[in-house]
């Protein structure tokens, strides 16, 4: 077993809440594509506990070997070898047939020009009434749910002016322009949210 794996706190914070609501959504054997896979410990922890879904990690070119270790460690036969996605470079066509989507905490890192194009390459290549379900802090109306977020949001534009929190207002107007309905909007721990649109 590898000692130095990368990790993510958050990660081991949020992958319980999450895969209990995974758990209802994703009911039936399918393919589920993860963007932004990170270290891979999403990735382990879901396929360990849905051994009915292949998981098939993807990550930015530049970032898409992080979750190497994680998955070889897992032995796990239900997830596939990441492959690079990079949401604007079109390459959404190479990738595997899927039936369901999953992304955790990328909304906020992505310039809104790459949360466009990731709504659109989903779009693309989900079946009809496939869900995709997007993780992470959510503005309502312009207004932050909790002082954290906002100061998040604040440090997150101060890094680079490209990141920042998604307001639910902008990203329902995107949904319906890719053919995506809000199903459920689920609170969770750690003033995030589950959004689970279906198209």
């Amino acid at each position: 077993m590898q000692q130095d794996k990368p990790f993510s706190q958050a990660c081991e914070n949020n992958k319980a809440p999450i895969l209990e609501k995974l758990r209802a959504l994703f009911k039936q054997p399918g393919t589920i594509l993860e963007i932004g896979t990170g270290t891979g410990q999403h990735a382990v922890h879901f396929a360990s506990h849905l051994p009915y879904l292949v998981w098939q990690p993807t990550d930015h070119p530049s970032n898409a070997q992080l979750s190497r270790a994680w998955i070889d460690d897992s032995e796990l036969t239900n997830i596939n070898a990441p492959l690079a996605l990079d949401v604007l470079g079109g390459s959404w066509a190479d990738l595997p047939a899927i039936d369901g989507v999953f992304s955790a905490n990328t909304a906020h890192i992505m310039g809104w020009q790459e949360v466009q194009a990731m709504f659109r390459g989903v779009s693309e290549v989900l079946p009809q009434g496939g869900i995709f379900c997007l993780y992470g802090p959510f503005s309502y109306g312009g207004r932050h749910t909790s002082e954290s977020n906002a100061r998040f949001d604040l440090s997150l534009r101060t890094q680079a002016p490209h990141m920042g929190i998604r307001d639910m207002e902008d990203l329902k107007a995107l949904a319906e322009d890719t053919g995506f309905v809000l199903e459920e909007d689920f609170g969770m721990p750690a003033n995030n949210r589950l959004l689970v649109w279906r198209k």
